[in-house]
């Protein structure tokens, strides 16, 4: 097969077609061979649930058993007998293993793609870019592992005669629990960083993404993983706290809400000593745009990242600061832009935003909408598709409101952005700063001071400027870190970067006389 145009979430404005052919031809046998499966794994004993997908309730993704209690714990002493050799394995063991679960990632790339696809909703490029940054994001991190030479460094001689040494290893097992929004890249990016440096994993999907973590999981048998090294666990939140408040488990890493989140690190405070917990729990992303912005890049880039993935990323922008100087003109230039946008079925190739994740959105969409009422004006979206659609389609929303609020503050998770006007841009960040997250935040602006003022002042560990492709999001493997200022935003998990694998490392000092 040609080479077919690699898929990432900035390349826009790249003819893509050769891509849309092959998943054209790939849609129906991965219908008829992967969906609708009755499935098996070792840590899971339950009853099998059905698991529908959010495209179309009559598609089935499949039948997947549930992880019982005792399932947890012997998924949790399976990992503990293989970090006995894991923990001790050399780097170049380590790395070998990274390039060929690179390889299996990469023979199975659209799989993976297309289970993500129909498992959570995805567009077609979403899905496929979700892939890509997983292959980027094994040999990234395994790259960094070798050019830090397993974080492995001499320290200053004090005496004569006597080598002292840091020595970085790993914590024995790490607990995995992943989100629902990115089941493929926030999984195998935890998953990796654990793995590369050492660590044995004990890994919980989302409840509704068992199929995304098998076919993770099959990548890791066929990449040679040794026995009891990773061990996948299926089931609900319950499933996930046994998981994460084991006596076996010697860290958690963590992608998901803010209140789950901090209940693992409350729980970890009660423990005799220290265990680790990296952790990123959301992020609101302001957006500003000024009197000098190119505003239809602005409108663009504002729009790809609102409603990308139906809002759902925790990098989406949810709310933007425009100057009262330029905003009916950029409301009318994001209206617009968002009026083009196809939201369907994203099993089709024209698609841009599929349905959102189960019916909590959908209410929360809809109480968004009514706090709207008295306090602002709909400028687009607000409803459901209508006739032939399911009430989980609804249409990317534009508001404006006057004043900050829960709308300007905390995280939606849905395609619906707060427009604010501003005569200050010092006191439009001040006011994108006064939330409790730290994620990102970007601006457009073409005179340097404004851009400086943003940067120096804005409180996120992300920060963009004048990206259409995304006002506040695009994280890439080695290109764009993902870091958190807040507690409440990234918790320091610093994903993407070169200081995420050392969360997953304690460090040792080995001083030795020679003589």
């Amino acid at each position: 097969m040609a080479e077919l145009p690699r898929v990432t979430y900035s390349n826009i404005g790249v003819d893509f077609s050769p891509v849309h052919a092959h998943l054209d031809a790939m849609i129906p046998d991965f219908e008829k061979n992967t969906l609708d499966r009755e499935w098996s794994t070792p840590y899971a004993t339950g009853a099998r649930k059905e698991i529908l997908s959010p495209i179309d309730k009559k598609i089935s993704l499949g039948k997947f058993p549930v992880s019982i209690p005792s399932d947890v714990k012997s998924a949790i002493q399976a990992a503990r007998a293989g970090a006995k050799a894991w923990n001790r394995s050399t780097l170049d063991d380590r790395l070998a293993f990274g390039a060929r679960w690179r390889e299996a990632l990469a023979e199975r790339k659209y799989d993976i793609g297309l289970a993500a696809l129909y498992e959570i909703g995805k567009s077609r490029i979403e899905a496929v870019g979700e892939a890509e940054e997983c292959l980027d994001m094994v040999e990234y991190y395994a790259s960094e592992m070798k050019a830090n030479n397993g974080f492995v460094r001499p320290m200053n001689v004090l005496v004569e005669n006597e080598t002292a040494t840091s020595v970085m290893k790993p914590y024995g097992v790490f607990a995995v629990i992943a989100p629902f929004n990115f089941p493929l890249a926030l999984s195998i990016g935890m998953v990796s960083g654990a793995l590369l440096t050492g660590n044995a994993v004990v890994y919980k999907p989302s409840p509704g993404c068992a199929l995304t973590g098998l076919l993770i999981a099959e990548t890791l048998r066929k990449a040679g993983l040794p026995g009891g090294v990773f061990n996948i666990v299926l089931g609900d939140g319950e499933v996930g706290r046994l998981l994460a408040t084991d006596n076996g488990i010697d860290g958690v890493a963590f992608t998901g809400s803010h209140k789950t989140g901090m209940s693992i690190f409350r729980h970890m405070a009660t423990l005799p000593h220290m265990k680790p917990v990296i952790a990123e729990m959301g992020g609101k992303n302001p957006a500003y745009v000024t009197s000098k912005a190119d505003l239809d890049r602005a409108a663009q880039g504002v729009a790809r990242s609102a409603f990308g993935l139906q809002g759902q990323k925790c990098s989406a922008c949810s709310v933007v600061y425009v100057d009262e100087k330029v905003k009916a003109e950029f409301i009318e230039k994001l209206v617009a832009f968002a009026g083009k946008l196809v939201v369907g079925d994203p099993r089709k190739a024209e698609t841009f935003m599929g349905p959102v994740y189960g019916d909590a959105t959908v209410g929360r969409f809809q109480a968004a909408l009514s706090e709207v009422e008295g306090k602002g004006k709909v400028h687009f979206g607000g409803a459901a598709l209508g006739q032939g659609f399911a009430n989980n389609y609804v249409l990317p929303t534009v508001v404006e409101i006057d004043g900050p609020g829960r709308l300007t503050r905390d995280e939606l998770f849905m395609p619906f952005v707060v427009v604010r006007g501003f005569d200050s841009l010092d006191a439009a960040i001040e006011e994108g700063n006064d939330i409790a997250y730290g994620l990102s935040a970007g601006i457009f602006t073409n005179d340097q001071k404004e851009l400086r003022h943003f940067l120096d002042t804005a409180e996120a560990g992300v920060l963009y400027a004048n990206r259409a492709s995304g006002a506040t999001t695009g994280a890439w493997p080695g290109a764009q870190p993902f870091c958190g200022w807040k507690g409440t935003g990234v918790s320091g998990k610093g994903g993407l970067g070169s200081w995420f694998l050392p969360q997953y490392l304690r460090e040792q000092s080995h001083t030795i006389m020679t003589k």
